[in-house]
């Protein structure tokens, strides 16, 4: 599996990006490619939304093909497009979301953050604040979409809308819970070494 960290990139670029390499992967062209990065600030849409879009909203917002509903990226949170063959991981569509959960779950702890599910929830949580949301979507068997883990970003653009369909106030970061900022290469160098590990378990034969 390659991971590539992509940097600060515009959302269109890498959404692009991501369908390219979905068309590749599902051809045999390209292998299981992860891509990390930061996002100018942007909102996007999951499918299954059904809630109206805000007026006046500061960013663009872009309506996608993930599941799930509507949300902010922006710089200092990381954001991670596993693109992936999930047949060849023995992984299905739910079982998919559970592994990036514990993924995130394990790359996080090391920092001194103990995060944990909510049953009926994707993503992760500390308390009642959700600290890294998840949206996928699987086109031709192979994964695109994925996750946001909130690292140093600011909460304000979450404050302008019910981020996946929660209170505004819902959300948290790595910096406010423990204090301090996270240091953000490392913070990627772990979870791409978790994605890496955990999913590498996984291959089949």
């Amino acid at each position: 599996m390659l991971v590539r960290d992509l940097g600060l990139k515009e959302y269109v670029e890498v959404w692009d990006l991501q369908r390219k390499l979905v068309f590749e992967r599902g051809q045999e062209d390209a292998p299981d490619t992860v891509l990390l990065c930061q996002h100018p600030p942007v909102y996007t849409i999951g499918r299954s939304s059904k809630q109206p879009i805000p007026e006046g909203l500061p960013y663009p917002v872009h309506k996608i093909e993930r599941g799930g509903d509507m949300t902010w990226h922006g710089p200092g949170q990381l954001v991670g497009y596993p693109i992936l063959k999930l047949a060849d991981l023995g992984l299905g569509a739910r079982s998919y979301l559970h592994a990036l959960e514990a993924v995130l779950t394990e790359a996080i702890r090391p920092f001194g953050v103990e995060a944990e599910t909510i049953r009926g929830f994707t993503g992760l949580w500390v308390g009642k604040r959700k600290l890294a949301s998840i949206g996928v979507a699987v086109r031709g068997g192979v994964s695109y979409h994925g996750f946001a883990l909130n690292a140093n970003n600011s909460l304000a653009g979450f404050k302008l809308i019910h981020p996946c369909r929660l209170e505004s106030d819902s959300m948290t970061t790595m910096h406010a819970l423990l204090g301090r900022p996270v240091d953000e290469h490392k913070l990627t160098k772990a979870v791409a070494a978790c994605l890496l590990e955990h999913f590498g378990r996984m291959r089949q034969p």
